[in-house]
């Protein structure tokens, strides 16, 4: 395989070619065009426009596209058009993995709509389904595997996988799947294909990793960097992001409050984990709002479930960690929302690329504890797009928000309803009473038949107000220098920090993320120590816990570092201990 360079120019812009270009345009035979103008696509999107003609030519092609653009059948396309006209052999002649078993149906089920007219042969295989079902379909013939790299390994080592006879693999949502651990299985299975082949890697962000995986299997490829559309001067960008600064203890508070006053068509929540999926999505129910969990200790019917209930309209909020909700794509879905501060820019990126497809607007919110104020600022930086720090609505904000929602239902009724049948009513108590206090006797009975529950008992939570992390202050430069005039007193103790000057570490670094991370301010730190290997650093005895607590769940120079009270309290040499 090739070594060139492969890493497409960050610079580079999307196509600005103003003529319209049609599929007929892009050499496609007629089934498939047939099958994209009942399917009602009336133009390539710029992914399909720029990939569809080198794949059709057999090229190799790293591709850079955010989630939504178009790039399954931007593969899917080609794969199907060069299919041998001849396939008496029941091996696959084409294979694509995809990180989750969810994207694998996904894919899957594109292919079946788009190859139809050619009697594709196309098949799913993950875990999660029974393996009988997948050996049987694999014994009887098929011409496209869609796979997750673990159970295609399992496959290939069973010998019911044999990949001799693929021309193509495709790598799709390559990032994820690294970050998912799957990057030896994907070695292996490109071990098993032939030398010989068209490989094809897309990926919405394009990390080092995914870099070296292109050099060392793709040969001289098309590169494609599709960038995110810029809005238009004056016209609103079509996935508004903000940011709501909450301490954790409101954090269930805040996020009914939001959707309360947001009202999304249906929200996608991410947790960090299965625990905190399970309680929020009962403290959500609790609310009012019809959610649903979704996470890895689910089987997949239970899986299934919940994301039929979603697409059907039976519930409007899925409450999910990352790894359950890669891949889905949800139509109706306008909402996606962060309950906490995403632990890398790549994966905020993945997450709100969920929302403003096709045209279509969306809100990505966050909920931004304290200390992760640093991070939004890292993701904005990264995405090079703003995210508006916004206030938690008040009760009077949640108050007049219901109100508005009232008077919309009432106006479609106005308008579409068939009201003669309640003339009548109306009719007798206006010789009663004053018509306006009958229209306003109505009003408030379908305000609170619509939206039940007292705002009385709602209390209101505390707003945080912005600030920077503090770093770089004089009495912090220097290595064991000490604050003058402050000699380290019984009120104080030293926190052990395991990353030193090997990995970088300043004490503008320090002082940053213990600034960032708690409520201390940066004159209340003392002095700072750092040796190669370690550092010390001098805080409030009362303090300490949360230092050590913050540290721990965050990063130091992006890396996480073990972290405790010192050990030596009485000072002797520390370097000779902590060596």
């Amino acid at each position: 395989m090739s070594s060139a360079p492969v890493r497409p120019d960050p610079t580079a812009e999307p196509s600005t070619d103003d003529e319209a270009i049609a599929f007929v345009d892009l050499g496609l035979r007629d089934e498939l065009l047939a099958a994209l103008a009942a399917l009602g696509y009336e133009e390539p999107t710029p992914i399909q426009r720029e990939a569809i003609p080198p794949l059709l030519a057999g090229r190799d092609l790293l591709g850079q596209a955010a989630t939504g653009t178009g790039k399954t059948a931007a593969f899917a396309l080609p794969l199907l058009q060069r299919m041998p006209p001849d396939r008496a052999t029941a091996d696959p002649v084409a294979l694509v993995l995809v990180p989750t078993r969810e994207l694998a149906v996904q894919v899957s089920e594109a292919f079946h709509r788009y190859g139809k007219e050619l009697g594709a042969r196309v098949l799913p295989i993950y875990g999660g389904q029974p393996i009988g079902r997948q050996l049987r379909a694999l014994d009887a013939g098929v011409d496209i595997v869609v796979a997750t790299p673990g159970r295609a390994l399992d496959h290939i080592a069973r010998g019911t996988l044999r990949l001799g006879n693929v021309g193509t693999v495709v790598l799709d949502e390559a990032d994820e799947m690294l970050d998912m651990g799957f990057a030896e299985d994907i070695e292996a299975i490109l071990e098993h294909a032939p030398e010989q082949r068209q490989t094809v890697l897309f990926s919405a962000t394009m990390p080092a990793r995914i870099d070296g995986m292109a050099r060392a299997h793709l040969t001289d490829p098309i590169r494609i960097l599709i960038a995110r559309e810029k809005p238009v001067a004056g016209e609103a960008p079509r996935v508004r992001q903000s940011a709501y600064l909450v301490a954790r203890a409101h954090k269930p508070a805040a996020l009914g409050r939001v959707l309360d006053v947001e009202s999304p068509t249906a929200a996608i929540v991410f947790c960090r984990s299965r625990e905190e999926v399970d309680r929020l999505t009962e403290t959500m129910n609790g609310r009012g709002y019809r959610a649903e969990a979704l996470h890895g200790g689910m089987s997949q019917e239970q899986r299934d479930r919940v994301m039929g209930r979603l697409r059907a309209g039976t519930a409007d909020l899925l409450v999910a960690t990352d790894v359950a909700a890669r891949g889905l794509d949800v139509e109706q879905l306008s909402h996606v929302v962060n309950y906490d501060v995403p632990s890398a820019p790549e994966s905020y990126v993945h997450r709100i690329g969920r929302v403003g497809r096709a045209g279509r607007e969306g809100v990505a919110i966050t909920l931004a504890e304290p200390r992760a104020h640093r991070m939004l600022k890292t993701i904005e930086r990264v995405t090079g797009q703003r995210i508006t720090i916004d206030k938690i609505p008040t009760v009077a904000d949640l108050r007049n928000r219901r109100l508005e929602l009232t008077q919309a239902a009432l106006r479609e009724s106005l308008l579409e309803d068939d009201l003669e049948p309640f003339r009548v009513i109306v009719e007798s108590l206006s010789d009663e009473f004053d018509l306006m206090e009958v229209a306003l006797a109505a009003v408030r009975l379908a305000h609170e038949a619509t939206l039940p529950g007292a705002l009385e008992e709602e209390e209101e939570i505390p707003q945080i107000a912005v600030r920077s992390a503090r770093s770089g202050r004089p009495g912090h430069e220097g290595r064991g220098e000490r604050r003058p005039g402050r000699p380290r007193s019984a009120g104080t103790t030293q926190v052990f920090v395991g990353l030193g000057r090997r990995a970088g570490v300043r004490p503008q670094d320090l002082v940053g993320a213990i600034t960032g991370e708690t409520g201390m301010n940066g004159r209340d730190i003392g002095s700072i120590e750092i040796a190669d290997r370690f550092s010390l650093v001098e805080v409030p005895a009362g303090l300490a816990d949360e230092v050590i607590s913050g540290l721990r769940g965050s990063t130091i120079k992006g890396r996480r570092a073990t972290v405790r009270r010192d050990r030596d309290t009485d000072g002797g040499d520390r370097r000779r201990q902590h060596r």
